[in-house]
Order: C-alpha cells, then structure tokens, then sequence
C-alpha cells in the first residue's frame, strides 16, 4: 500500500512540472505558426425533388350511405320458476337461567 501512494505521488509530481514547462504564448505562438491549410471545396447543394400537386376535395362530402334497420330480438323464453327452498324449523333453545347482575353500591 505505501509503495502505491509513493507511486501516485511521484506521478503526480512528474504531471505538475510537464504541464507547467508549456506556456499559453508557446502555445499559441505555435497555433498562429501554422501553415495555410487548403481550403475546402464547397459541396454542391442537393436538390429536391418536386412534390406531387395534392387533389383538391370537393367542399361538401357526400353523404354516407344509411345503414338498413335492424329487426328487432326475438323475446328470450321465460324461465321455469325455480322452487323456493324452504329449511325446517329451528329447535327451540331450552331456557337459560338469568345470570345475576351486581347492581352498585348505594350511595350515601
């Protein structure tokens, strides 16, 4: 691990000196120095093909053909009355003894 951030301090050190040995005017002394470069021919501008003439409408469309009536449905059948299910009596319950109730304190 130390021999890695030895290494990266090193790097960055040998970083800092290239870039501050180039100047900005050694820079752009070199920039201006350079040759005319050739111009570029300029490309001949395509062309575009004529559009076909879009049909004119008629101002008013003509009307829409009606469609025939439909006859009526047939009335769906009755069904049969389904029987009414009945369910016997229930047993009667024998009779609970009340359960006492505490009543409050009288009060004085």
């Amino acid at each position: 691990m130390a021999a890695y951030s030895n290494c990266s301090i090193l790097f960055a050190i040998i970083a800092l000196l290239s870039l501050s040995s180039i100047t900005t005017s050694h820079a752009a002394r070199s920039l201006l120095q350079l040759p005319n470069l050739p111009t570029i021919p300029s490309l001949p501008k395509p062309t575009v093909p004529q559009l076909p003439n879009i049909p004119n409408f008629p101002a008013a469309l003509p009307p829409l053909p009606t469609l025939p009536t439909a006859t009526p449905l047939p009335s769906l059948p009755t069904l049969p009355s389904v029987p009414k299910m009945t369910l016997p009596p229930m047993p009667s319950l024998p009779n609970m003894p009340a359960i006492p109730t505490l009543s409050p304190p009288p009060s004085n």
